[in-house]
């Protein structure tokens, strides 16, 4: 029988492999005479990529995540967490260490390895606030004691988020306050914190030229085609022109000079280019499955800690990815948001995958006490049904 952690592994499969396929396309040029081959697949760093996410995917599947809750002291990984999480944002503002992508310093490069420390702060939160909604379940609709402590650490993550790469930073903060919803903050508190959020996103764009540009562009990008407006309309070109069926794979022309970061954030623009609205549906089918699978994962789960994990992780993924869709067709205007498990990039595969590893791990401890609980019930009846008076054998 298929259960939803077996459905989460093939649909992180399936997803890995076809964005290896489609990175490779994308990532063809004018000059470049073999196209889409097998050894040019497998050799790529993609591909690396890919196989390094599905280690991470089954290392996590090992974890025993109730003991993440349970443990204390020096043996428990949230302040560890915590403190991995600064470090690696404080590090990001280091010269030296910070590597410039885009006018954007995003990523840190130690020993030759690059690493997004945002990708490590998104998911990193979402353990964090699911343990601290856990402990304090019956406190979070105080405001001194549940809702005010995890604002300061909210806020103080997206802070610093947001100085380099603001999308990123509104999905965090998006999540964080569903997550708190969850764990028993009261709606309108989440709302009293709404407006300095709103001041902050309008003090970051407005203090930025290249965000009020990509804003001037997303309400007139044909104002100008050739300037601010050049990226979403190549992008939205790219969408329409591959019509039904698509041009066929590796048949597409944006990627050639035209789209940027096509490979990247703007990976799902290839996809509907060459594969048309059927592998624009089937991207979107595999990400319904995803959810759905994590969904079922998730409802079976008893503990808060567990449940607020596993809906972090859910929401995480579904918004990042209507997010990035929404950029591409030009229905929001252009963010550094990538299309999870489908867009190049080496550290948000393996968080991705190590965090949907969770959710199977979850899913086979329920597995096991489900088997378990049966067993324990019929011992129950077999001790009950002895007869008070029944000599020992």
């Amino acid at each position: 029988m298929l259960r939803a952690g077996h459905g989460l592994i093939l649909v992180v499969l399936a997803l890995l492999m076809f964005g290896v396929v489609m990175i490779n396309s994308a990532g063809l040029s004018v000059s470049a005479e073999d196209g889409i081959t097998l050894q040019r697949v497998l050799t790529s760093r993609s591909t690396l990529y890919a196989a390094v996410a599905v280690a991470a995917l089954l290392v996590a599947s090992r974890i025993p995540v109730d003991q993440m809750y349970t443990a204390r002291g020096v043996h428990s990984p949230i302040p560890w967490i915590v403190l991995g999480m600064f470090i690696l944002m404080a590090l990001v503002h280091v010269p030296g260490l910070a590597r410039e992508v885009n006018g954007s310093a995003r990523w840190l490069s130690i020993g030759g390895l690059s690493i997004q420390p945002s990708e490590a702060a998104k998911w990193g939160m979402i353990i964090v606030l699911a343990w601290y909604g856990a402990r304090h379940a019956g406190e979070m609709h105080r405001l001194m004691v549940g809702f005010f402590p995890t604002l300061w650490f909210v806020g103080a993550v997206c802070v610093l988020i947001a100085l380099e790469d603001l999308g990123t930073a509104v999905l965090i903060g998006a999540v964080a306050m569903l997550i708190l919803l969850a764990s028993g903050v009261r709606l309108w508190q989440a709302l009293l914190a709404a407006p300095a959020g709103v001041a902050f996103f309008a003090a970051m764009v407005i203090q930025s030229p290249y965000r009020l540009q990509r804003l001037m562009a997303y309400l007139d990008p044909y104002q100008d085609p050739q300037g601010i407006g050049y990226h979403i309309i190549q992008s939205m070109s790219a969408v329409a022109g591959g019509g039904i069926a698509g041009r066929g794979l590796g048949n597409g022309v944006r990627k050639f000079g035209y789209l940027p970061e096509d490979t990247t954030d703007f990976i799902f623009a290839i996809i509907c280019e060459e594969l048309g609205v059927f592998g624009a549906a089937f991207v979107l089918f595999l990400y319904a499955a995803l959810l759905l699978s994590a969904f079922l994962v998730v409802r079976r789960q008893a503990h808060p800690f567990l449940r607020l994990l596993g809906t972090g992780v859910m929401l995480t993924i579904g918004l990042q990815a209507a997010i990035n869709i929404a950029v591409v067709s030009g229905v929001a205007p252009t963010k550094g948001i990538a299309l999870p498990l489908l867009s190049h990039g080496g550290t948000g595969w393996v968080l991705t995958a190590f965090s949907i590893g969770l959710l199977v791990s979850m899913d086979r401890a329920q597995n096991r006490r489900d088997v378990a609980a049966p067993a324990c019930l019929t011992n129950e009846v077999r001790i009950e049904s002895i007869p008070a008076t029944a000599a020992p054998a």
